[in-house]
């Protein structure tokens, strides 16, 4: 077996198995679970339609580019998202539709790293992050290099604290944003910058957008990397990859859909890469996420929900805890009295909530470990559900602390 498996560090909820594993919650509270950022509103109606009816198009394999109206719908969606004219985006160049934004990550990134030198490679990425990011950064043969979340920047990535150095042996800056799990949302200069270091030190940024649906003001959604790259007039979207799924923004994430968009030679390149890889989304997906593309009114729907929950929530927790107030995303991630993972058993243990420690999604950098005393806390059950579930946060927090 590859021993770069040997390297992989234990997933975030194996671990939380692990710190609940033996605990009896009381029995008179029903569990509620807000560790897994697994959205739990349903889907749009139509797809119940396109279920029944599409049985037949699973009779034949789907083309690895995936079928010509889904990357349209796509490109339509990007386009009028992020304010990029229809001429830039070609459904045959600038989109690869993929088996959900997860899939695509780990495989992109091993796809970009390369090992034929004998220098250095470096992947930069935030921390805390998503845990795909550092695991296929380790089974590509490569090195993470953390960006901690701070409040006291903002929780904006500070791309000019990175050493030349590491600049100099970077193939891949990994952004995120809306941010997984504080909710941050990184502006047009950012972007900006990454993309002029990434011209000087030759390297691709790539955007995890998977939460750009899921934010509080109607009137001002999160900008993306490709519509900045398009407003600095990088009309190829040279050396930008972005990635999207349906997972959060239309409430799918059993089904396994997303896309990958950005630099046409990259994507043509990573293509090359999937006809061996594969993992393309049947024909039935396709047609459904060739529908939910084409909806904007149920995204609108379901920022509304989210809207509603967190107001709920954050008035409750609000007195008892520090809180951060998320401009989008679904999670919440507020600061412990007590060690993340103390908290964690002891809000088991005493009231059957479920919330994932914070150094869980993070790393241990000479900066310390952004994760240290916070939970990361997802919003994904229905509002009812999470209000008990702050209610009793609340309780355990000043009952029992």
């Amino acid at each position: 077996m590859n021993t770069r498996l040997d390297d992989l560090k234990e997933y975030p909820f194996q671990r939380l198995n692990r710190l609940l594993a033996g605990i009896e919650p009381p029995a008179n509270y029903e569990r509620i679970m807000l560790s897994l950022g697994e959205p739990k509103h349903a889907p749009p109606p139509f797809i119940h339609d396109l279920l029944a009816n599409g049985g037949h198009l699973l009779s034949g394999y789907p083309a690895t580019r995936g079928e010509e109206s889904l990357r349209e719908s796509i490109c339509s969606w990007l386009s009028r998202r992020f304010h990029i004219s229809e001429e830039k985006l070609d459904p045959a160049r600038h989109v690869l539709p993929v088996s959900g934004s997860r899939e695509a990550i780990f495989s992109f990134i091993q796809a970009a790293v390369d090992r034929s030198s004998h220098c250095p490679a470096r992947v930069v990425m935030p921390n805390p992050f998503y845990q795909i990011y550092e695991g296929a950064t380790i089974m590509a043969g490569a090195t993470s290099y953390f960006l901690n979340s701070l409040e006291e920047n903002d929780w904006q990535p500070q791309l000019d604290n990175v050493p030349e150095q590491i600049w100099q042996e970077t193939q891949l800056l990994i952004l995120c944003s809306p941010d997984n799990p504080v909710g941050s949302v990184i502006p047009a200069d950012i972007y900006i910058k990454a993309l002029s270091l990434a011209d000087r030190y030759g390297f691709i940024v790539a955007a995890d957008e998977c939460y750009s649906e899921l934010y509080r003001d109607e009137s001002s959604p999160p900008v993306g990397l490709l519509q900045v790259a398009a407003e600095q007039g990088r009309n190829n979207f040279e050396r930008c990859i972005v990635f999207h799924s349906l997972s959060k923004r239309s409430n799918l994430p059993g089904l396994r859909s997303g896309f990958v968009a950005g630099d046409s030679k990259i994507i043509d390149t990573y293509f090359k890469y999937r006809t061996y890889h594969g993992c393309v989304p049947n024909r039935l997906t396709q047609a459904i996420s060739t529908a939910a593309w084409n909806d904007d009114e149920h995204v609108v729907q379901n920022r509304s929900v989210y809207r509603d929950k967190f107001t709920a929530v954050i008035d409750i927790l609000d007195p008892v805890i520090k809180l951060n107030h998320p401009a989008a995303g679904f999670y919440l991630w507020p600061e412990t009295p007590i060690n993340e993972e103390e908290f964690s058993r002891r809000l088991f243990l005493n009231e059957n909530v479920v919330t994932l420690p914070g150094t869980y999604l993070a790393r241990n950098t000479i900066d310390g470990n952004p994760g240290k005393n916070r939970i990361r806390i997802a919003l994904v059950a229905e509002q009812q559900e999470c209000i008990e579930a702050a209610e009793r946060i609340c309780e355990f927090i000043t009952e029992k602390i």
